[in-house]
C-alpha cells in the first residue's frame, strides 16, 4: 500500500469515527495516530484501513476494539516524582487557603495520576475539602481507574516514586494485595466524580484549583493544544494552576499569555489574575 493511499484511507477512517459516532481524533498527532492505527489493522486482521472503516460503520462492537488503541496510554502511579514533589510544596501552600478545592484529571487514563493525587491531598490535610473529577473518553480506561486495581509488579515503581515525590507515608497504607494485584482502598474514591469527557469535544469543568493533564497533548496537533489550553484556560479559577507533561508547553499556544510560569522546570502555570 503507498504512502498516499494510507493517507487517503486514514482521512476517511478518522471521518467515519467522527460521523457515526461523535469521536474526533482527526486533529490528532499523525505519527502517533499512524503508528496506532497501524497496530489496530495488523492485530484486528484487516488487510487495509478501508476494510476497517467498513467493519467499524456496520458493527458496533467494532468501536471499542479501535478505541482501545487509539487511546491506549501508559503511565504510572506518582510519574515524574519531581512534578508531585513541586505540587506538594509549591502548589499546597495555595491551595490550603482555599475552603473548598476542585481538581481535574483531564485523560485520566487508568486512574495512576488520579491515585497519585488523591493521596498526596490526603498526606498534606487536603482531601477532605477536595472533589476530585477523573475524565476520559474511554470508558474502558474509567472503569479500570475506578476499579483501582493494578498488577503487584508495578507497585515497586509506584513505591520508590510515591518515596520520591516526598510521600509522608507508606504507599503500602493505601492497598491490599490478591492473587497478584494491589487493590488501593475504596475509601481514595470517595471523593472522587469519574466522568467521560473529550478535550477536543467538549466544553469546559467549571472554577478549578488544579487541572493536572500530563501526556495527553502530545498525541495533539497544535490546534487541537490550543482548543485544551484554551478549556484549561476557562475551567480555572483565577490564580488557578495547571500541570502539564514533561515535554509538554503553553510556550506557542494562541492563550499562553493567560497563564505565567509557577513551576518552570515542571511544567507548571498559574492562570494569571486577569
Amino acid at each position: 500500500m503507498s504512502d498516499v493511499t494510507e493517507d487517503i484511507e486514514i482521512r476517511l477512517l478518522l471521518e467515519a469515527l467522527h460521523q457515526r459516532y461523535h469521536y474526533d481524533f482527526r486533529h490528532y498527532a499523525q505519527a502517533s495516530i499512524r503508528r496506532r492505527l497501524r497496530q489496530a489493522r495488523q492485530q484486528l486482521g484487516f488487510a487495509t484501513f478501508s476494510a476497517m472503516q467498513e467493519a467499524l460503520l456496520h458493527d458496533e462492537a467494532m468501536l471499542p476494539r479501535l478505541l482501545g488503541y487509539l487511546t491506549v496510554q501508559v503511565s504510572e502511579m506518582f510519574r515524574d516524582p519531581s512534578y508531585f514533589r513541586a505540587l506538594r510544596e509549591n502548589v499546597v501552600p495555595h491551595l490550603r487557603t482555599y475552603p473548598s478545592l476542585k481538581v481535574w484529571i483531564a485523560g485520566c487514563s487508568g486512574g495512576e495520576e488520579l491515585y497519585s493525587l488523591v493521596i498526596l491531598f490526603r498526606e498534606e490535610g487536603l482531601e477532605e475539602r477536595t472533589l476530585f473529577y477523573a475524565t476520559d473518553i474511554s470508558q474502558d480506561a474509567l472503569e479500570t481507574a475506578a476499579r483501582g486495581i493494578y498488577p503487584l509488579d508495578r507497585i515497586a515503581l509506584f513505591t520508590e516514586n510515591h518515596r520520591a515525590s516526598g510521600g509522608k507515608s507508606s504507599l503500602s497504607d493505601y492497598y491490599t494485595t490478591a492473587y497478584g494485584n494491589a487493590a488501593f482502598d475504596k475509601s481514595l474514591r470517595d471523593r472522587v466524580v469519574f466522568s467521560d469527557h473529550s478535550l477536543v469535544t467538549d466544553a469546559v469543568f467549571a472554577e478549578m484549583h488544579l487541572i493536572s493533564c500530563r501526556n495527553v497533548m502530545i498525541y495533539f496537533d497544535r490546534a487541537l493544544q490550543d482548543r485544551a489550553i484554551g478549556l484549561f484556560r476557562d475551567s480555572l479559577v483565577r490564580n488557578g494552576f495547571l500541570g502539564l507533561g514533561a515535554k509538554e508547553s503553553i510556550r506557542f499556544s494562541a492563550h499562553g499569555n493567560a497563564f505565567g510560569d509557577f513551576v518552570r522546570t515542571e511544567k507548571i502555570y498559574q492562570r494569571r489574575d486577569i
